[in-house]
């Protein structure tokens, strides 16, 4: 009977370690702690604007002759594009005047020849059509294009749509903000009552800001020929959309 009783009491104790062992252990107190939480926002919108980047080469022996037919020619394109989009914002810009010079020729001792004049010149200019007149876009570059050529082409947002979305954007992100803080209070173990907003930098760093791309135009690395009076098939344009992010880093400290 002793022998069974001092068996049951080893059972017991050996029970009680044992489920002391299993059990888990205190998490660490977390009452002070500050805690950094980035988060992210973003909307997205059809793009409502274009930037078209049109332009003009001419080369000629004769410089004067060159300049002259580019300043005719981009005098018509300009008086195309306002007749077929009235409410364009126009720029010209980047004339250039280049001299073309004849292959490199060696003499017979070897050595290049020093000087070398040019048998041509180049000379072009761009035009920048900005619009929001997406929907007769395809005709008005159809129709420049009988006298210019299309360099580029950029969509976008007007600044009055940006300004809208910001609004949008910012909200987005202070809620994603404010998803992670009760995501990490609940990891925690902690009420989200207990959590105090301590900063938000939105982009305070500098660090997170989507920088605009800067379209300059694309150099022209041939010559380019327009024909006159020349119809052209009108373009296909999709303006697609643009997607405007944000990111802000907040500190939550818990009570």
């Amino acid at each position: 009977m002793t022998i069974m009783k001092n068996f049951s009491a080893v059972a017991a104790i050996t029970t009680i370690a044992l489920a002391a062992h299993a059990a888990p252990t205190d998490s660490v107190p977390t009452a002070g702690t500050l805690v950094v939480v980035p988060a992210f926002g973003e909307v997205k919108h059809v793009n409502d604007q274009v930037v078209v980047t049109l332009a003009i080469e001419e080369q000629d022996k004769d410089k004067a002759a060159a300049a002259s037919r580019v300043n005719t020619k981009m005098k018509q394109g300009l008086e195309i594009v306002k007749k077929e989009d009235p409410q364009a914002s126009l720029k010209t810009q980047g004339y250039y005047t280049y001299p073309v010079y004849p292959e490199e020729r060696m003499l017979p001792n070897g050595q290049p020849v020093k000087q070398r004049m040019p048998t041509a010149w180049r000379v072009g200019q761009y035009l920048e059509v900005t619009t929001t007149n997406l929907d007769k876009l395809p005709k008005t570059v159809a129709a420049a294009q009988k006298i210019l050529t299309l360099n580029s082409i950029n969509f976008g947002l007007t600044p009055e749509t940006t300004k809208k979305l910001d609004d949008q954007r910012i909200a987005a992100t202070y809620k994603n903000l404010n998803e992670r803080i009760t995501s990490i209070a609940n990891a925690m173990g902690r009420k989200v009552g207990d959590a105090v907003l301590d900063t938000v930098d939105f982009e305070g760093s500098g660090n997170y800001a989507q920088r605009e791309q800067a379209y300059a135009p694309a150099p022209m690395a041939m010559r380019m020929k327009a024909a006159d009076a020349v119809e052209v098939a009108e373009p296909s344009f999709e303006p697609g959309e643009t997607t405007l992010q944000m990111q802000l880093v907040g500190k939550v400290r818990f009570k």
